[in-house]
């Protein structure tokens, strides 16, 4: 529970709030300059009367605009990009915090922190030319999120099953005798004791029993199974003439009318115990095999039913652990030796993820970013039309003061008609002013 909270906190502290704001440079017959529309935007929510947020200047590229219609479904299409390549971004920061145990507040985008990348964001032209198609633009960046995504999903998953492997061998080397690897435990001395079976009919198998029914245990181990085994025969009582005599039987003997567990009768053995379980041999029959028989003059062959791992099954409903063993005293020491290599690979691979993390963070964020400018641009021709006439800024909101900074812009930059809050294509929010909102 302490480490989830641990976790939970850097996750989720400090977080930085961020609005994007574009408005025209032109309002009817009176044009506004850039200039002119920058001090407005500072005026509205950044001023010492409405000290809400800190501004910065945001750069918005000239893109190829294309058609209406082009805009129009590329606008819809842009929100589920965004949301995509968001998801991303955090994929890579729970990932990073998982395993390194740091705030997700030391990622950065090459060796810039990421508020100061946000704050002074420039386009990447030489890794996002400017001008191809939007489409095609919005293709090529989700493109490469989506790639750093499955690559992601791939590390993690490789990372996972390694750490099951070391947790599985950590199990195996110190745990009790329902776990432990047989063959560290028990040695020379201990297995001159044991007879151990395996012919083709009889096989000894161990088993080992937690230590609050070891007696019951005893008591019932000649009757578990007691449904595999096929102990039916002639009935001799009648006519005994010929017992011992080579008589053809087959089909017309039904060799399930009776039937019994394949423990062999006085195989049990007690071969150690620990402080939680006991470790025991039996004997079981291996299998049995079923006559054939005529279909008329067609000979059906026989079967063979395997016993082996329908009794586990039967053992395993009474909590009864059949341990697969072949004792061999080179394996001694083995698993020491594996746990010591699983932990040195399962290192090597955090620390490998966590590189990888650091570095793909900041390929994802950069994604992140220009569809985030992308969707200011082509918000802002669909609602200031063209030529591609407006002034963007970026608030970096002062802490708890969304609200406040979100009233603020309504009341500066809306049309005053007091509809600021109906619905939209921003988080449910309608604005007479292109605005998006967002926490890296």
């Amino acid at each position: 529970e302490r480490h989830d909270n641990r976790l939970t906190t850097l996750l989720i502290a400090p977080i930085m709030s961020y609005v994007i704001a574009a408005i025209p440079n032109k309002e009817g017959n009176d044009g506004l300059s850039p200039e002119q529309a920058y001090r407005k935007l500072h005026n509205a929510g950044a001023c010492p009367s409405k000290p809400f947020a800190e501004m910065f200047k945001f750069e918005v590229p000239s893109l190829m605009v294309g058609t209406l219609d082009t805009l129009m479904q590329l606008s819809d299409d842009l929100v589920k990009t965004d949301a995509i390549v968001e998801s991303i971004v955090r994929k890579i920061e729970k990932t990073y915090v998982e395993i390194s145990r740091q705030s997700h507040t030391e990622l950065k985008i090459g060796e810039v922190p990421t508020a100061r990348y946000i704050q002074s964001f420039a386009w990447d032209y030489a890794k996002y030319p400017n001008r191809r198609p939007l489409k095609e633009l919005v293709s090529l960046i989700a493109g490469g999120a989506t790639a750093i995504d499955e690559e992601l999903k791939q590390l993690c998953q490789s990372f996972a099953d390694k750490q099951m492997a070391l947790q599985e061998a950590q199990r195996k080397k110190g745990g009790n005798l329902m776990t432990v690897d047989l063959n560290e435990v028990l040695t020379e001395d201990i297995m001159r004791k044991v007879q151990v079976y395996d012919t083709e009919y009889l096989k000894t198998v161990f088993i080992a029993v937690p230590k609050n029914a070891c007696a019951s245990f005893e008591t019932d181990v000649y009757s578990v199974g007691s449904n595999l085994v096929g102990y039916g025969g002639p009935d001799w009582s009648r006519d005994s003439r010929n017992l011992g005599q080579p008589t053809s039987f087959g089909s017309t003997v039904d060799r399930h009318l009776k039937r019994g567990s394949p423990v062999v009768p006085g195989s049990l053995s007690e071969v150690m115990e620990d402080g939680d379980s006991a470790l025991y041999t039996v004997t079981i029959l291996k299998s049995q095999y079923e006559a054939g028989y005529y279909e008329g003059e067609e000979f059906q062959p026989g079967t063979t039913i395997d016993f082996e791992e329908e009794f586990m099954k039967a053992c395993r409903d009474k909590r009864y652990m059949v341990r697969p063993f072949e004792y061999d005293p080179a394996q001694a020491g083995n698993s020491a030796l594996q746990l010591t290599q699983l932990k040195t690979e399962t290192d090597g691979m955090r620390s490998g993820l966590t590189r990888w993390s650091k570095t793909h963070y900041g390929e994802a964020f950069v994604a992140w970013m220009h569809i985030k400018v992308i969707r200011v641009f082509v918000e802002s021709i669909l609602r200031y039309g063209l030529p591609p006439d407006f002034t963007a800024v970026l608030y970096k909101v002062a802490n708890g003061q969304n609200a406040e900074l979100i009233e603020a812009l309504d009341a500066a930059l809306g049309n005053g008609d007091g509809d600021a809050a109906g619905a939209g294509d921003d988080d449910d929010e309608y604005h007479d002013f292109v605005l998006l909102k967002f926490d890296p």
